[in-house]
């Protein structure tokens, strides 16, 4: 049996990844990934020559079965997202929980992760948080907005850009003038903003955020 590693890379600067991280990518005999393209740059980066195989949240079971196929002839593997912790709010689960199922060994290789970025510099007890990955599209949004409503602990999860306005725009609606927002907008990245308030004034400036890259909201009552 070959070995599934689960390795967290970074979410903006390259600098963030860790020492062990790039020996186990340059261990194992290839590395799966959601766009080719975008992880080689990190492994060249780091002078790490591994075949690439891509593996994302259109891929096939038949690509599951094919990589699970690979560990348990003997090779092993390192999985890693476009950006921070694989399983996190990725497709990533999907692969270790076939590769457990087959008798794989799966080891974590922990690091980067846009959640924890942000929960370090929040500034108030996160003892506990409620932690929701994306928000629904559609089917469900609504509803659970209004069951969130009851909750007391801060609220933490990922928006895309196109859906930002219109989710802090529904938050106000939901949650009203007395809740406060810690947003972060490509957290490590060269304009990484850090945006702190209570919601009304947030959603008033809304015209002045821009509206690029993944962000990462938390929402709470003081």
């Amino acid at each position: 049996m070959g070995t599934l590693y689960i390795v967290a890379t970074p979410i903006g600067n390259l600098g963030d990844i860790t020492y062990r991280a790039v020996e186990i990518l340059k261990s194992v005999n290839f590395v799966a990934c959601e766009d080719t393209r975008h992880s080689g740059i990190l492994l060249s980066h780091y002078f790490v020559n591994k075949p690439l195989v891509s593996y994302h949240q259109h891929s096939k079971i038949s690509k599951v079965d094919w990589i699970i196929g690979r560990l348990i002839s003997g090779e092993s593997c390192a999985l890693v997202s476009d950006a921070g912790t694989p399983g996190v709010s990725d497709p990533g689960g999907v692969l270790a929980a076939a590769a457990i199922e087959a008798g794989v060994k799966v080891v974590p290789i922990p690091g980067p992760s846009a959640l924890t970025t942000l929960v370090s510099v929040l500034g108030f007890n996160s003892d506990e948080f409620l932690f929701l990955g994306f928000l629904p599209k559609k089917k469900g949004r609504q509803t659970l907005l209004k069951a969130l409503q009851k909750e007391k602990r801060p609220i933490i999860f990922y928006e895309s850009p196109q859906r930002f306005e219109k989710t802090m725009i529904e938050l106000l609606n939901y949650f009203g003038v007395d809740a406060q927002v810690v947003i972060g907008r490509e957290l490590t990245k060269m304009h990484e903003t850090i945006i702190r308030g209570d919601l009304k004034k947030i959603v008033a400036s809304l015209p002045q955020i821009e509206k690029r890259g993944e962000f990462v909201i938390c929402l709470h009552r003081m």
